[in-house]
Order: structure tokens, then C-alpha cells, then sequence
């Protein structure tokens, strides 16, 4: 039996999650708009309360296009906040539809989002060497530097602690603990 970082259940979506997401260093934009979405629905939330929706956000959010979900109508707004199968937050689906706005004025600046936030890291992931549950923070100062930055541009709900879990799912920090099977392939 392998073991897994402390957090994983035995849910089989939390396995694959783990197994093959989580902690591998993600350089597409379009992955990296999509953990920015998902880490900011699970604000408050379990994480697998997000895995469990994550089809449903695809299908809901046209599968994460930063382009569409920028210049949604009030229509489309509307029907997100009666959409049972993803967590109908007012304020985190109107931060969905300005966060795309924002993040395509990274882009612009950056020439993509995937230059602009790994910066912050000098394009390598950060590997950490963690034994212990009580060991692995919330938040950084590099994710405090982070989503100051990224509030400055406009960003919503990108608190340090967002941002630090989304570092984690991203792969711009290796948090998976030492005896965990996994440590040494990410």
C-alpha cells in the first residue's frame, strides 16, 4: 500500500487528485485559470466538496475559457446562482467573471498568466521538506507577496491562503510530506 500525504482519504476522486494532480507544476494557462477558479469556490469549503462539483464547473463555466466567462452577460450570471450542481456563492461567481477579466490583462502584460505567477518562484517549483501534518503552513510570504499582487490587479477572493493551496495544486510549491510515495516524483 502506498502512503499519501495526510490529507488524502480513501475517497477514490481525493487518490486520483493526489496521485496524479496535485503538486505537479502547471505552465498552461488555461490549467492555471482552472485550479484559480476551483481553489476560489473552495474557500471556507473541503477541498473534495470541489472535486465532487469540478465536472459540473466545467460544464457550468464553459469548460474554464477565461475569454467567454470574461464577457458573461447578467443572464448567464443569473443562471450560475440557480445551477445546483456547483456552489452557488454570489460573490464567488462574480469573482469568477472579474477574475477572467483580470487575468486577460495579465496576460496582456505578461504575454500569459503562466510567466506572470511563476515569477514569483523564478520559473521552478519550490520543494519543501515537510515530515509533519503541523509542518505545512496555510500561507507563505511568498503567498502573502502573491495575492497582494494579484488584489492590486484586480483579483477577488485570492487571499494568501487561496493562493498558497493553489502554489500547492499548481506545483510552483512541493508540499507533498517526505513519506509520502510521491515526494520525490513531483
Amino acid at each position: 500500500m502506498k502512503t499519501r500525504c495526510f490529507w488524502v482519504s480513501d475517497d477514490p476522486l481525493y487518490i486520483e487528485y493526489h496521485d496524479k494532480e496535485w503538486g505537479v507544476p502547471v505552465y498552461d494557462d488555461d490549467r492555471l485559470f482552472e485550479f484559480l477558479i476551483l481553489e476560489t469556490f473552495q474557500a471556507g469549503l473541503s477541498w473534495i466538496t470541489v472535486l465532487k462539483k469540478r465536472e459540473n464547473f466545467r460544464k457550468a463555466f464553459d469548460n474554464f475559457d477565461y475569454k467567454k466567462i470574461a464577457t458573461y452577460p447578467e443572464s448567464k450570471y443569473e443562471s450560475l446562482l440557480q445551477d445546483a450542481g456547483i456552489i452557488r456563492n454570489k460573490l464567488k461567481i462574480r469573482a469568477t467573471i472579474s477574475n477572467a477579466q483580470a487575468f486577460m490583462k495579465v496576460q496582456e502584460e505578461f504575454g500569459s498568466f503562466s510567466t506572470y505567477i511563476w515569477k514569483f518562484t523564478e520559473g521552478k517549483p519550490i520543494t519543501n521538506v515537510f515530515k509533519k501534518r503541523e509542518e505545512v503552513p496555510a500561507t507563505t510570504e511568498l503567498s502573502d507577496a502573491i495575492s497582494k499582487d494579484l488584489k492590486k490587479r484586480g483579483f477577488k477572493f485570492v487571499g494568501s491562503t487561496v493562493i498558497y493551496a493553489h502554489m500547492q495544486a499548481t506545483g510552483m510549491v512541493n508540499d507533498h510530506t517526505t513519506d509520502c510515495f510521491r515526494y520525490k516524483e513531483v
